[in-house]
């Protein structure tokens, strides 16, 4: 198994990084969150979890430990795959997920894309205790309901991180907004990836 990958970042797009290891450029499939962390040029280590199929070996990144050690704690539910634990780990943190495990709160799980109310209760059965207790109690709840809060500043954030001047990635922002807001009144939370494709393709069209 990879455990981490520590090298200059050479590529970045919205989902993947290219880590320079040893003249080898290593494709490290991110979160966003994770993505909004790095900057072409730089030194980044992120821990990694191999996944081996019969066809492919991909490698999965992020930001820490913790986080890599909840991402392969969710597949062992039944039904999920490494691409919905990363799903998961893009809309909550691992201590909101801690949360929502802790106290049963379905609502927060369907907020993740490809996760539905059915879906939602059988992880709960399944994963309860698993994860462990959150290592910050107080306001996890609040943070469960919310997350991701500060969504505005992951997507700009990410888009720099990408390439763009502030100001490009703030108007891409406002683009973006009303799909936001409509999918937080809907009782969800902003989706951040799907937010992400959709500032590009703007940017793509204002260029």
């Amino acid at each position: 198994m990879i455990a981490f990958v520590n090298g200059e970042v050479a590529a970045l797009t919205p989902t993947l990084a290219v880590i320079e290891v040893g003249g080898v450029g290593m494709a490290v499939h991110c979160t966003p969150n994770t993505i909004a962390g790095l900057r072409i040029g730089e030194q980044a280590r992120l821990a990694t979890s191999l996944v081996v199929r019969e066809d492919s070996l991909t490698l999965y990144g992020f930001a820490d430990d913790d986080e890599r050690q909840v991402f392969e704690l969710l597949q062992t539910a039944s039904g999920v795959g490494p691409r919905v634990a990363q799903a998961m780990l893009g809309v909550h943190s691992p201590d909101a997920l801690r949360a929502a495990f802790a106290s049963g709160d379905a609502k927060a799980l369907t907020a993740v894309p490809g996760i539905g109310p059915k879906g939602a209760q059988r992880l709960l059965l399944e994963l309860k205790g698993k994860l462990g207790a959150p290592t910050a109690v107080v306001g996890a709840q609040r943070a469960v309901a919310s997350a991701p809060a500060p969504w505005t500043e992951q997507l700009t954030a990410a888009l720099i991180g990408l390439g763009y001047a502030s100001r490009e990635a703030e108007e891409a922002v406002v683009t973006v907004t009303p799909q936001a807001e409509a999918a937080i009144a809907a009782g969800g939370s902003a989706p951040v990836p799907q937010l992400l494709r959709a500032a590009l393709q703007s940017l793509n069209r204002a260029r």
